[in-house]
């Protein structure tokens, strides 16, 4: 028996997906879900090989848009708490006052 020449493949570079103008209006918890559902279809078998990449790019889509909304709103939280801090009266001071 003649024996498959198997020859490797350079990997292929991993480049970040950026969310397409369909996926970016998408809610964090609708994006996860269809995550989700993506990972199940494959992790099952369910997939065409065919599809496989098309979903796999949908996939990366999702996520990066999910990563993106969690940066903004650990900006937003940030800017609240750091508005919070300057508002707030300084406590020590008026323990001082009661004595």
């Amino acid at each position: 028996m003649a024996k498959a020449k198997v020859t490797k493949e350079k990997p292929l570079k991993r480049e970040r997906a950026a969310p397409t103008p369909s996926t970016a209006s998408q809610s964090y918890g609708d994006a996860m879900s269809r995550v989700e559902e993506i990972l199940q279809k494959i992790e099952e078998g369910e997939v065409d090989v065919d599809e496989l990449s098309g979903l796999v790019q949908e996939a990366a889509e999702l996520v990066s848009l999910c990563r993106s909304k969690i940066r903004e709103a650990e900006v937003q939280v940030e800017t609240i708490a750091e508005k919070l801090e300057i508002g707030a009266p300084d406590t020590a001071d008026d323990e001082d006052e009661d004595e």
